[in-house]
């Protein structure tokens, strides 16, 4: 791009002014840059939602700076952080296990730093809103080409703060994992990717019945039919089915319908799949 790129994810919502605060302030630092937005809506307080979503957006962003903000320790001692991705991206924001994720997509962490440096934030600091103070023009800086060394002291990558999110477990004829998000759709991610069902099952084709069991800490366990679907349109309408979303994640849906309303699916809920007999 010939103009430098800030792409924005945050919890702050769209009823606040507090997006347009942080497009001012990297605006006032880098007026010609191109800030894009990639979501305002993450929910509250969820480093995890934050860095799913981040995640799934970051390989189809151009190389730039992007910033993002779910901060629920906001003004404690958790450091803000710059990681420079193998790609040639920076990711701005807390060390709170909302940057990793994504990094790991584009290359993995070449180099990292700790936001200390006077300079490159505001001149006053609050306890509450760093988006503006500290990663707004720290992102800003960055994008305007100033050196990630001079923003702080050089910090090892492999001690940035990682969600303790369980990995899928795949063996012959069986794939545990869990459920990590619900979208607005209603459709469940699983924590397994789709190279974990063919490790489970090996090659699985449009209408191959699995059974799920759903599994609950309290109360008696589930278990509920799918039909493994590679597009919306060969189920019937509220099929319930299990499908490769546009990221490579396995998920639970029913066509046009909730899966999470209709079978009872949520967060962190455990899933075992199996053929079903």
């Amino acid at each position: 791009m010939t103009r430098p790129l800030i792409s924005l994810l945050t919890d702050f919502g769209l009823r606040d002014p507090s997006p347009a605060i942080v497009r001012g302030v990297i605006l006032g630092i880098a007026p010609d840059a191109e800030v894009i937005d990639v979501s305002h809506e993450v929910r509250k307080y969820r480093v995890r939602d934050g860095a799913l979503l981040l995640w799934c957006a970051l390989p189809y962003l151009p190389i730039g700076v992007h910033l993002a903000v779910v901060d629920p320790g906001v003004g404690t001692a958790r450091r803000p952080v710059a990681v420079r991705s193998g790609r040639g991206d920076v990711l701005v924001g807390p060390d709170n296990g909302l940057l990793p994720m994504a990094v790991d997509r584009v290359g993995g962490a070449a180099e990292a730093v700790e936001l200390t440096e006077p300079g490159y934030r505001l001149p006053m600091v609050s306890t509450s809103f760093h988006g503006r103070d500290i990663f707004a023009p720290a992102a800003a800086h960055l994008a305007m080409g100033v050196a990630l060394d001079r923003f702080g002291p050089r910090i090892d990558p492999a001690g940035l703060v990682r969600l303790d999110i369980p990995d899928a477990v795949a063996s012959d004829g069986e794939l545990r994992t869990d459920v990590i998000y619900v979208d607005t759709f209603g459709n469940a991610k699983l924590t397994a990717l789709a190279a974990d069902l063919d490790r489970a099952f090996g090659a699985v084709s449009p209408g191959d019945r699995l059974r799920a069991e759903l599994r609950e800490p309290r109360g008696a366990n589930r278990a509920v039919d799918l039909a493994w679907r590679t597009t919306f349109g060969e189920a019937r309408v509220g099929e319930p089915l299990l499908y490769e979303d546009s990221y490579g994640r396995l998920c639970v849906a029913v066509n046009q319908g909730d899966a999470a309303a209709v079978l009872g699916l949520h967060e962190d809920m455990p899933i075992v799949l199996r053929r079903a007999r």
